[in-house]
């Protein structure tokens, strides 16, 4: 069955930030229910459809940003108590709109997430956990990493409080009071927590979650251990998972889950006999969808996906069809209806004409008068600057609440400009929403200038680190097989110091250094699949790769860090030879690749020329007759690839040198000889070039 949903915006509030929007309990079966929302202008807004129109069912003065947005009440009743956090303020309102609840947490961080059950309220900050009964604070826990969400088993159900807190470091942590009681692993930074079926599934054990890398799962949560479900894995690469709910839009009695994606991607999964998910419905909306819900809004009887997006509009995917079938009477009826809708949307347009007149020329006299401020608007930006570990390099996604006129990039490191699919922008010299592709070793500042089109021109600049190893990415484990090259770091600094060199260095670690006296991170570079461990404590370091050139940028790096600090190092390392053969044959697959493309895509405009003079292609030599075929997909390939194999010309380079550099050797003459046997590449000549110099 074909699952057709029709789009109607219903009305738009200010910013939202993810999971403030959710549908009130329906009084009767697929009624009508009303949409609650709160923006970052500290506004709450519930409202329902009347007739096509929304109707405001109530609407709170401005105050601070509303970064979170549950339903509550009393357990097996229905959950119509509005709960919002703002700041590190907990208030609750009535469906009608009367506050109730004004509870001051006195966190010194803002409150991120926020899970509402009966009378406990689990909330997180950027690293810190509580648990409040009756506004009561019961237990805390202080997160290694950043918390992007935090949900509670239904209590109910499994007859116990068991919190689960989404980590940064891609890892589920399932609490008991205020100590962990495991530790679960999933593949990517997990950035939203949800029950699955809204109630936990058949065992109420079962959580859904969803990562910045857009990957899905399920996991049972029992008293001694997890069970992975299933993983649904980001092939078609889309954006990341913000919100997930549970229900039946299919209408085939069993619930469906709803996932919402920064990239403004709506999918619907189906499950299978098998209880796989299967992909039954997918729609792009222009900008992130922050909040999804399943339930009726625009009409009795017509079930709906209704979404808030990141500039604030609340729209639905309902089943009424657009276009009805009816009798002529029913159809004077509609067209009535489209009469009264078309006047007052008229009326509203030149309301909104003279409005923008009034405060046009408000702003030109309050701009020309000698006590004038200075006036400039102000906008949000909602930007993401993330590692792709498939291809090796980074999103930039800026996003902002109106329309961008143009985006300057500025960057004091040599990088690569990748187009991508879902861009539409047009590049100069400078691209919006690009894949940058960076070397490492070459560390810096990328800055972004965001000028959106609202008069009087005003522009916001915004930065992002390049870090000198900027291809490294967390991993949970590595291969301790590998023969591998250490470095170590001995001297008076102190574990704080040491955490802030390795966050200098390093993507994905938390700026906070780890509870402890030494700690461990595994990472793997995203585009070699070489890999670094890095342990440390006080007064010492070790770090250790079968990657010689990790090791070096390393030394340069952490040394001229010290310098700065006028902290004495000791600086002592083990060079594995083996390595060296290693890392060459990990780099083999990649490069014999790309001179391969390189040479199929010079030989297709001959090829073409043969085509044509011969009229066929029949003559031609099964491998040549390939290439034709696939002349298009081999071209798109090479350019969106741009000095692919200059990069891995550049790391055996690099490779080549630090060899040599440990062992107090300067081979850079040796260079333009190693660049010759790379142009008539061998591996078997290149490992011997290796071991003769």
């Amino acid at each position: 069955m074909d699952l057709n949903l029709n789009r109607a915006d219903y009305l738009q509030v200010g910013v939202t930030s993810q999971k403030t929007m959710k549908l009130l309990p329906a009084s009767r079966y697929r009624a009508t229910q009303k949409v609650v929302v709160g923006d970052h202008d500290g506004v709450v807004m519930c409202f329902g459809m009347k007739k096509g129109e929304a109707v405001t069912v109530f609407k709170t003065l401005p105050g601070q940003k509303i970064a979170r947005l549950e339903l509550g009440g009393i357990l097996n009743t229905p959950q119509e108590k509005i709960f919002i956090a703002a700041g590190s303020e907990i208030r609750g309102f009535t469906k009608r709109g009367k506050q109730f609840l004004s509870f001051e947490t006195n966190l010194t961080e803002s409150i991120k997430a926020m899970h509402i059950s009966g009378s406990d309220l689990f909330l997180s900050a950027s690293y810190i956990y509580n648990h409040y009964c009756d506004c009561k604070d019961q237990h805390y826990y202080l997160s290694g990493d950043k918390i992007n969400d935090v949900i509670c088993l239904p209590v109910e159900r499994v007859l116990r409080d068991v919190p689960v807190l989404a980590c940064q470091d891609r890892v589920l942590r399932v609490l008991q009071g205020s100590d962990v009681m495991y530790e679960i692993e999933v593949p990517g930074p997990p950035t939203v927590l949800a029950l699955h079926n809204g109630n936990g599934g058949d065992s109420g054990e079962d959580l859904l979650y969803g990562t910045s890398d857009g990957k899905l799962g399920l996991i049972q949560i029992t008293t001694s251990k997890p069970i992975h479900k299933w993983e649904i894995r980001n092939e078609k690469k889309r954006g990341g998972i913000l919100c997930i709910d549970s229900f039946d839009i299919v209408g085939d009695g069993v619930k469906d889950l709803l996932v919402g994606r920064d990239d403004g991607m709506v999918e619907v999964y189906s499950f299978d006999n098998a209880n796989e998910p299967v992909l039954r419905f997918d729609q792009t909306l222009s900008e992130s969808v922050t909040s999804i819900q399943g339930g009726c809004v625009g009409k009795d009887g017509y079930d709906e996906i209704v979404v808030s997006t990141y500039s604030g509009w609340v729209t639905g995917l309902t089943t009424e069809p657009i276009h009805k079938e009816s009798g002529p009477g029913e159809e004077l009826k509609i067209n009535q209806e489209m009469q009264n809708k078309i006047s007052s949307l008229r009326s509203e347009l030149e309301h909104l004409q003279y409005k923008v007149l009034q405060e046009r020329e408000k702003y030109q006299q309050s701009s020309q008068s000698s006590k004038a401020k200075s006036a400039v608007p102000s906008f949000s930006v909602n930007d993401k600057f993330t590692l792709n570990k498939d291809d090796a390099s980074y999103s930039l996604i800026l996003e902002v609440q109106t329309a961008i006129d143009n985006v300057l990039i500025q960057s004091d490191v040599p990088i690569d400009l990748l187009d991508v699919d879902k861009n539409s922008a047009v590049v100069s010299f400078s691209s919006c929403d690009s894949e940058i592709r960076s070397i490492e070793g070459q560390y810096g500042t990328l800055q972004a200038y965001v000028t959106p089109r609202i008069q009087p021109k005003t522009c916001q600049a915004r930065q992002y680190l390049i870090k000198p190893l900027s291809l490294h990415q967390r991993t949970h484990f590595i291969d301790h097989d590998r023969p591998m090259n250490t470095l170590t770091l001995t001297g008076q600094f102190s574990f704080a110091e040491l955490h802030s060199w390795v966050v200098f260095c390093l993507p994905e670690v938390p700026e906070k250094p780890p509870a402890g006296e030494c700690v461990t991170f595994y990472f793997q570079n995203t585009f070699l699949d070489t890999q670094l461990e890095s342990t440390y404590r006080k007064g010492e370091g070790v770090f250790k790769s079968d990657n010689i050139s990790t090791i070096s940028i390393l030394k340069d790096v952490l040394s001229k860090e010290a310098t700065k600090r006028k902290i004495n190092l000791n600086i002592s390392y083990e060079i594995n030879e083996v390595s060296v053969k290693h890392t060459l044959k990990l780099i083999h697959p990649k490069l014999e690749y790309q001179l391969l493309l390189a040479k199929k895509v010079q030989l297709i405009d001959a090829l073409k020329e043969l085509q044509v003079h011969e009229g066929n292609t029949n003559f031609l030599i099964p491998e040549y007759r390939c290439i034709l075929e696939e002349a298009d997909h081999l071209q798109e390939e090479y350019k969106k690839q741009p000095a692919h194999l200059e990069r891995l010309y550049g790391m055996i380079t690099d490779l080549f040198i630090d060899k040599f550099k440990f062992k107090g050797t300067n081979v850079k003459t040796k260079v333009p000889l190693l660049l010759e046997i790379l142009d008539s590449y061998d591996q078997n000549a290149l490992i011997a070039f290796f071991d003769a110099a």
